[in-house]
């Protein structure tokens, strides 16, 4: 009905202005506007992929334009400071504060409900220190590690070259090497936009060992240790799975495989690149182990851990039975949790599969001091660090370090505009449409990740020195605080206790593991 009319009401509307402009000659002007829209209804009627256009020509497109701005309408409009997804305006805004340099208090007192179920706080001392001039460096390599790396406590998280453009790769190293950080490369292999600046690197190595895979897509030995023989590359990481969807594989379509992702891949130009949901290079928890100690050896020594969202914890206490039976252990661990991000995933893998950071976080802290070897693998947590709070809760947990990759994507510019995936990120950071990355200044991007990462260290030491800490190490669970309700509240160590040292070892797993623990089993990744 609403297309008879609307062809009905073209028709009688066209033919008025002929009518109109045989009399008046200026209202032909008029078919400058109505020419178009015409044009743009009858294509409206004549396609069938969109009903809404097909029954509503030319105002249709009011809702998909609506849908278009609505992330900014609800960001600039709609949100508190407070109450924003997947970050707050709060957040967002601390981390434009501090890599622009400008002012970061806060004015009025704080916009958080201190007395609602999941407020956090921290214990701070009346006898407070003064806060550490300089970082102390976390040493990552154990003993069978000849190389190790002296790390900053938070650095740049896994994004690959594709998923970011090659300016925000630019930038994002180059902040690196003016402060001293390290970058995650990511599972997209390395390439010249993470070699160029000289910052240190973390050469993560996926499923589709891309930058060291041969033509059928297997473990390649010569072009591994080719590349990890570049000085940058100061560790090696191997990703079992990330938080965002964890247990996925995935496609990159030909049509992306441009000729210098190509090259850092390792894949031809042009076709479709599978990334399987598992690796092929091993294919069992003690396989894993001996993987990265066969990693660590073509590398030199360098440090080589591996990168993982908890899903089963049998599965974890394999490997940990796997390390005291073999004594083979990774350098690091990194833990990603289900609130983590990612370019693009499946919604029901980003929001229903993995689990959480901090329960992934204490597993495997609490396992590790469980078999008697904390204090040889560094523990590395990843998702949603923006604040130097947020990097002493992580600490307080069982964390040595922590990697953060939105809060250095809006330090690049990032706006959460949430466009990914669809190659059109506003701010030139999250594509490949060479016309806006263009737009990303790559030296004045590069000092912001630097002055972000160097201020959120400075609030970090300051949070240190209120508690009475002299050191990082000191951080304990019961620094921290939590609200369960109005009424109750529990210290960290409350509502996560830690296990003691060898607490697994022999017949003394505790009750709540005791199951998972003995159907775990070095030799193959699932329990029968």
């Amino acid at each position: 009905m609403v297309r008879r009319w609307f062809f009905a009401a073209s028709g009688v509307l066209l033919a008025a202005v002929a009518a109109l402009a045989f009399l008046w000659p200026g209202v032909l002007w008029s078919l400058v506007v109505l020419g178009p829209l015409v044009a743009l209804g009858i294509c409206d009627v004549l396609q069938k992929e969109r009903t809404v256009l097909r029954n509503f020509p030319v105002i249709g497109h009011g809702r998909y334009f609506m849908e278009m701005v609505r992330p900014e309408i609800q960001q600039y409009f709609v949100e508190s400071n407070t109450n924003g997804m997947p970050f707050p305006r709060e957040a967002r805004s601390l981390v434009y504060q501090r890599a622009k340099g400008k002012l970061q208090t806060l004015p009025f007192g704080t916009q958080h409900d201190v007395y609602a179920a999941g407020y956090e706080w921290m214990n701070h001392s009346l006898a407070p220190v003064p806060a550490l001039e300089q970082e102390r460096r976390l040493r990552i390599g154990g003993d069978a590690c000849t190389k190790p790396y002296d790390a900053s406590r938070l650095n740049i998280s896994a994004m690959s070259f594709g998923a970011l453009s090659g300016a925000a790769i630019l930038a994002l190293n180059g902040g690196a090497k003016l402060g001293g950080f390290s970058h995650n490369t990511g599972e997209g292999g390395l390439s010249r936009y993470h070699l160029e600046p000289g910052g240190d690197l973390v050469w993560q190595i996926g499923t589709g060992y891309f930058g060291c895979r041969d033509a059928a897509g297997r473990f390649d030995v010569a072009r591994f240790r080719e590349n990890a023989a570049h000085p940058q590359v100061r560790m090696i990481e191997v990703k079992l799975s990330q938080g965002a969807k964890p247990g996925h594989g995935g496609i990159l379509p030909g049509v992306k495989v441009t000729p210098e992702i190509a090259e850092a891949r390792g894949v031809p130009a042009g076709r479709d690149v599978i990334s399987p949901p598992s690796h092929t290079a091993f294919s069992s928890p003690q396989g894993l182990l001996e993987f990265v100690a066969r990693l660590r050896e073509l590398a030199g020594g360098k440090p080589v851990g591996f990168k993982l969202c908890i899903g089963d914890k049998a599965e974890f206490f394999a490997i940990a039975k796997a390390m005291a039976a073999t004594g083979l252990l990774p350098d690091f661990i990194t833990v990603d949790g289900a609130e983590g991000g990612t370019g693009a995933a499946p919604l029901e893998f980003s929001n229903f599969v993995g689990m959480p950071m901090r329960e992934g976080l204490i597993l495997v802290h609490n396992t590790l001091n469980g078999i008697g070897v904390r204090g040889k693998v560094r523990v590395i947590a990843a998702g949603k660090v923006v604040s130097g709070f947020d990097l002493f809760r992580l600490i307080a947990l069982g964390a040595d370090a922590a990697n953060s990759a939105r809060a250095m994507m809006f330090a690049l510019g990032c706006i959460q505009a949430r466009r990914c995936h669809a190659n059109v990120c506003p701010t030139g950071v999250a594509t490949q449409d060479a016309r806006l990355a263009a737009g990303l200044d790559v030296p004045l991007k590069a000092r912001r990740v630097a002055r972000y990462h160097d201020e959120t260290i400075r609030s970090f030491h300051e949070l240190l020195g209120s508690a009475g800490l002299e050191s990082p190490e000191e951080i304990r669970p019961h620094h921290v605080l939590h609200r369960l309700d109005e009424r109750t509240i529990r210290r960290l160590d409350e509502l996560y206790p830690h296990l003691p040292a060898n607490a697994l070892l022999g017949d003394r797993a505790p009750e709540e593991h005791r199951a998972a623990w003995n159907a775990a089993e070095p030799s193959r990744w699932r329990a029968p």
